[in-house]
């Protein structure tokens, strides 16, 4: 039966090729929805790893998650510099990383910072960054720029950048006094590290030195040189981030700090607070595989169409196949076994074509996106979802097959006019 049904399938090339096409297509689309959903969810799950807690002024959880981690929106208030000195003191913890934000450059923000953040930030499976060209900053004007900021505005080691106040992306008011040098270039990562302009705490102290309430104060500037002589210790941070020496700490810490009584301060669990605030956004991921799903049946639709269509021109093949001898269970089983082939045919061709265009588009993926994208095998779902494809063709193939079977061998042969 098999050699028969290829030979009907070649004899219709040019209706079958469509057909598989669409049906690659649609495959294609359902993969590619899957593969960038899952990639999305573990890299949004993983933006930061190995940071046992992320602490900020009391607010809300995914609040503090948003500003301090992914840029988004502001801090309700600031942490002391006393307050963030204290509890990176306690016993049980082994590192911590200031952050300071609340100034940009061209749309993007300014991270204040130390060089423990690049050695101590991790993202995905515990990655840790590295430089693309340059190095970290050693000078107080040294700045060093995630990769996409780099790419976007054509950033080199060695360029002069100036520094917004605020974080619109209309500069208001700029640090033109007190212009940076670009130092270092991190490579892509997928995270917002990527959109960052990283400068020291120290810095953002000098820029704001002769600044109050949001502008500065006339008469009373201080030039580049000159602030390099003053003390430069920051009075407040935005967020800090913590590494505890032992996991079992982390509850005990959490309380300790959510319990500080100098100032209201809010510690977080960024692996939990990333799961709450992925069940906020993430609704998305199931309209985009309803839309795909929706592709798929299509696919499998001109496929039936397509079968269906052309069994008035084979009626006369099927009356002289039961004329030969074919059972009407034969018959059956050739229309379904084609269906089967077309879905089968059209589901291969999906899978190449998706690993294709993943391989041609993963890394525009990363630069335009930030989604980083694993060319990998087939996971589970995604042979499930084949399956599912397979099984949907073989049903569709049902029908065409139903219709064949009932014609009867007189109806084939009788020429109706």
């Amino acid at each position: 039966m098999l050699p028969l049904a290829l030979k009907s399938l070649r004899n219709r090339r040019f209706t079958v090729a469509l057909t598989v096409f669409t049906i690659a297509l649609s495959v294609c689309l359902l993969l590619g929805v899957e593969r960038v959903r899952t990639q999305m969810r573990e890299s949004f799950a993983s933006t930061v790893s190995g940071t046992d807690l992320i602490v900020g002024a009391r607010s809300g959880p995914v609040n503090l998650l948003l500003y301090a981690i992914f840029h988004i929106g502001d801090a309700t208030n600031n942490v002391s510099w006393q307050s963030y000195k204290e509890i990176a003191a306690l016993p049980d913890v082994a590192w911590s990383v200031p952050i300071s934000l609340g100034d940009s450059h061209r749309g993007y923000r300014v991270v204040g910072t130390t060089l423990d953040f690049f050695a101590r930030y991790r993202y995905g499976a515990k990655h840790e960054l590295a430089f693309a060209q340059g190095r970290t900053f050693s000078d107080l004007y040294d700045t060093v720029l995630g990769a996409e900021v780099a790419r976007k505005l054509g950033y080199r080691p060695g360029d002069a950048i100036v520094i917004a106040h605020g974080t619109g992306r209309v500069a208001i008011a700029e640090h033109k006094d007190k212009p940076f040098r670009v130092a270092g270039i991190l490579e892509a990562t997928g995270t917002p590290v990527d959109a960052s302009v990283f400068v020291s705490l120290e810095a953002i102290e000098a820029i704001h030195i002769d600044w109050q309430y949001g502008t500065r104060m006339p008469g009373s500037g201080v030039s580049a040189d000159a602030a390099r002589r003053l003390d430069l210790t920051p009075k407040t941070i935005t967020a800090f981030l913590l590494g505890l020496k032992s996991r079992i700490a982390t509850f005990g810490v959490q309380r300790t700090i959510n319990e500080y009584e100098a100032e209201p301060l809010l510690a977080i669990l960024p692996g939990v607070t990333l799961q709450q605030l992925w069940g906020l956004v993430g609704i998305a991921e199931n309209a985009l595989r309803l839309v795909s799903a929706l592709v798929v049946l299509v696919g499998i639709a001109g496929m039936l169409t397509a079968l269906v269509t052309t069994l008035a021109e084979r009626r006369r093949e099927m009356a002289i196949l039961r004329a030969l001898g074919a059972r009407p269970l034969t018959v059956f089983g050739l229309l379904l076994l084609e269906a089967l082939l077309l879905a089968a045919c059209g589901a291969l061709a999906g899978v190449a074509l998706f690993y294709l265009a993943l391989a041609l588009a993963r890394r525009a993926l990363l630069d335009g996106y930030g989604i980083a994208v694993a060319l990998t095998a087939p996971t589970r779902t995604e042979f499930a979802l084949i399956g599912c494809v397979l099984l949907a063709g073989l049903v569709a193939g049902l029908v065409p097959a139903a219709l064949a079977y009932r014609n009867a061998l007189a109806d084939g042969l009788t020429i109706r006019t």
